[in-house]
């Protein structure tokens, strides 16, 4: 398959595949009615009955799944629907929703139960053009996975019917969250991201891509190496090279990055006020490995700026189904290579590193929300050859977002590093033997931070003022050290 020299958009899933992403497919759409006149309804199961089950949605047929559901007020919950979201815009609020047959409902004139989501528009009453005919009504609450006319998917309030358009029906929205739709259920799964429906674009010349996934599909130069569900990206480049160094020193960085990223869901409404859920988490989980090695005498760091370079973007935009409700998950990765160099440390260093990550937040009534940030990401092979005086430290890593239906809920920075500082020359190696001839000391790390963001409030919990620290995880071991001229066995913990 030929890769294109910028951006790569990597074919879509199938029916059987684990996860419906990408910004081209039309996705499933939910709606609650905030009253008017509607057939009975079976009467929902005890509240600890109600278990949700969470998984990819699937598509079905010539289209994916819909559903509609009602304000827990009026005590039924979600259920199939035919709408779709043809157009929205997310700064004014203004959508076309198209799909329902008409005759099959009325236009809600009733104001939302007392527990509507804070900060939803009182509804207002449909234009003369609605009529009975309207396609949506009122105080429908609309949920949609991505379509053409709404890439990141919507989860939208109707405040005003407009009137009938070719394309559907025109209504007014305001934002409305998770609570309204889920009410008093519970749910708690993850979801792989399906690496065939990443997006990715290169930033470096000589960046390749790689995937694998079920079914034994395998994708680019390293496919048939990389594990099932796994996306890889390889970069080697040349940098900045010190001033006055000689050929021999010119520096250069390779390596690559392996993800299997999966999305971490859960939402407890019982136990909360309102539609304000007992408990909650979103968070970004997965296997990691990477490995690089730097090279040469890198120039200094200028500003007291240590040298950046992203290699690739990638993004995904699965979807989980929780019961009926499409959930819209957006997740942007920025791989990048840094070197913090003094401009006089000549190097060759290495490492392959290898483990599991979590970053996001977890919510409870009781506590609010409280930051998730874990990994046991090691090193399995580093090594460090380092001539003359001087210190450098390099680091591949990514940064990550994390949100729901296009805002971000959770930024976070995965950053393995190697680090090196000598005076004179010294090796190490994980063989057990390294040497050295002044003092030396070489090591690798972790370190992981990021934030949560105010757009957490899609799960109608408290709004907190800015964003909330992770907390900086920050772990490092010592690969080998030495003084004079001495052979000692390389250490690590």
């Amino acid at each position: 398959m030929r890769i294109p020299s910028r951006t790569i958009a990597l074919p879509a899933l199938t029916a059987a595949s684990l996860l419906v992403a990408g910004c081209s497919a039309a996705g499933p759409a939910t709606t609650a009615s905030g009253g008017g006149t509607e057939p009975a309804a079976t009467t929902p199961p005890p509240a600890a009955d109600r278990q949700l089950a969470v998984k990819a949605a699937i598509p079905e047929g010539s289209g994916a799944p819909s559903a509609v559901a009602h304000p827990s007020g009026g005590g039924r919950q979600a259920e199939k629907s035919s709408l779709k979201v043809a157009s929205y815009d997310r700064k004014s609020g203004r959508a076309v929703i198209s799909g329902a047959a008409k005759g099959t409902r009325k236009p809600s004139l009733a104001h939302p139960s007392p527990s509507a989501p804070a900060g939803s528009a009182a509804p207002s009453a449909p234009s003369p053009g609605a009529g009975r005919n309207s396609s949506v009504a009122v105080g429908d609450i609309i949920a949609s996975a991505p379509t053409p006319g709404a890439p990141d998917g919507v989860l939208a309030k109707v405040t005003q019917v407009l009137g009938s358009t070719d394309k559907g029906t025109e209504v007014n929205t305001a934002p409305a969250t998770l609570g309204a739709l889920l009410g008093d259920a519970k749910a708690d799964g993850k979801v792989p991201v399906d690496p065939s429906a990443v997006t990715v674009e290169p930033l470096v010349k000589g960046t390749k891509v790689s995937w694998a996934k079920t079914g034994d599909v395998r994708f680019g130069p390293k496919g048939g190496k990389v594990p099932l569900g796994s996306l890889r990206i390889d970069v080697g480049t040349s940098i900045a090279t010190a001033k006055d160094a000689p050929a021999s020193a010119a520096a250069s960085a390779s390596g690559f990055v392996q993800l299997a990223p999966e999305v971490d869901f859960s939402y407890d409404g019982r136990g909360g006020s309102g539609l304000s859920p007992g408990a909650a988490s979103l968070a970004l989980a997965g296997d990691w490995t990477s490995g690089w090695e730097l090279k040469g005498q890198a120039a200094a760091s200028t500003d007291a700026k240590p040298l950046r370079v992203p290699f690739a973007k990638l993004k995904a935009t699965p979807v989980i189904q929780v019961g009926p409700v499409p959930v819209v998950v957006n997740v942007g990765l920025t791989c990048y290579l840094q070197v913090d160099a003094d401009g006089r440390v000549n190097v060759d260093i290495k490492q392959d590193l290898k483990g599991g990550f979590r970053v996001g937040g977890d919510y409870t009534h009781a506590k609010g929300w409280t930051p998730v940030n874990t990994s046991d990401i090691t090193a399995t092979s580093p090594r460090a050859t380092v001539s003359a005086a001087g210190k450098v430290k390099a680091t591949l890593g990514t940064e990550a977002s994390l949100g729901l239906y296009g805002t971000v809920g959770v930024t976070a920075d995965v950053a393995p590093y190697l680090r090196a500082e000598a005076e004179g020359e010294a090796s190490a190696a994980m063989d057990g033997s390294a040497s050295a001839s002044g003092k030396w000391k070489a090591f690798g790390g972790l370190d992981l931070s990021g934030a949560l963001q105010v757009q957490l409030k899609i799960f109608n919990t408290p709004v907190f003022e800015k964003p909330v620290p992770l907390g900086a995880l920050h772990r490092e071991w010592k690969i080998a050290e030495g003084a004079g001229a001495v052979s000692t066995g390389a250490r690590r913990r």
